[in-house]
């Protein structure tokens, strides 16, 4: 049983929906940290609706903050545990997006995932299963799970943008090449990476410039 997942929202300046940027958020943080994102971005997307969903479990270790499923390094879960969890943040991921599509009447090529951390691997992971492929997906500072079954899991391809800080202490840079290789063995004709000089587990303005110009790109905008 999927659970509903609670997204704070921008409306598009221009009052007229044309395309959605996904916000998904990162490990212990929650929706509204991503959101204030929007308003750099808004100006330059002004037909775009900006949402960005909290995870759906409570994180124990920040209790203000969601995680998208159980990390063992940091909370002592299991492996299984850890699995379990993302295969059920999935399901209520592709529930999200599939309302949001019905309720603004969007195609899934006028919507772009734009995850950070934890949020990129939820991103990695879900937008190639999904049989219509999204615009585009940004991943900031994140990983590809399970990279062995990408391959015969993927339904659609979709542009793939990969930013992260070369002084990132929390996920290591080195995830960004791992994932590009993955997903362009997997069929994955346009995969882009951008590395923020100076820059740690975080977002730096250099990188967000790039998303939007890529996000820009992908929407047609």
């Amino acid at each position: 049983m999927t659970r509903v997942l609670n997204a704070g929202r921008k409306a598009p300046l221009s009052g007229d929906t044309r395309s959605a940027v996904v916000f998904l958020h990162g490990y212990g943080a929650n929706g509204a940290d991503l959101l204030g994102m929007a308003d750099p971005l808004a100006e330059h997307l002004p037909d775009t609706l900006f949402v960005s969903p909290d995870a759906p479990e409570d994180c124990e270790g920040s209790p203000m903050g969601f995680q998208w499923f159980p990390i063992p390094w940091i909370d002592g879960s299991s492996e299984e545990e850890a699995e379990r969890g993302m295969l059920a943040a999935a399901e209520d991921l592709n529930a999200f997006l599939d309302a949001l599509m019905v309720d603004e009447d969007l195609l899934p090529e006028q919507v772009v995932l734009l995850g950070f951390s934890q949020g990129t691997m939820m991103s990695l992971h879900v937008a190639p299963r999904r049989e219509d492929a999204v615009a585009g997906v940004v991943g900031f500072s994140g990983r590809l799970m399970r990279p062995d079954l990408l391959k015969d899991d993927t339904v659609s391809r979709m542009p793939v943008l990969l930013v992260h800080g070369d002084q990132d202490d929390v996920v290591p840079i080195q995830s960004m090449p791992e994932a590009a290789q993955a997903l362009q063995e997997a069929g994955f004709k346009d995969v882009y990476a951008h590395v923020m000089k100076g820059t740690a587990h975080g977002i730096d303005p250099d990188g967000l410039g790039v998303a939007l110009a890529f996000m820009r790109d992908v929407l047609s905008l």
